[in-house]
């Protein structure tokens, strides 16, 4: 697998536990939603990830 599709399933991921979380436990588990949204947001514009990075130290390589 390569960095961009694991960072997809890692977003993805955070985003749906936290929305259940928010709902099932308490509604402040929708500012880790926001902050996942606000990060995303972020590497649109600065193309700079810091999971993006954390993966490739990790040993996943980019897509060719």
């Amino acid at each position: 697998m390569t960095v961009n599709r694991v960072l997809h399933i890692i977003a993805g991921s955070f985003i749906m536990i936290s929305l259940a979380l928010g709902h099932y436990i308490n509604p402040w588990f929708y500012a880790f939603t926001f902050f996942v949204g606000a990060n995303l947001f972020q590497s649109g514009f600065t193309n700079w990830c810091l999971m993006a990075d954390i993966l490739r130290k990790l040993g996943l390589k980019d897509e060719l």
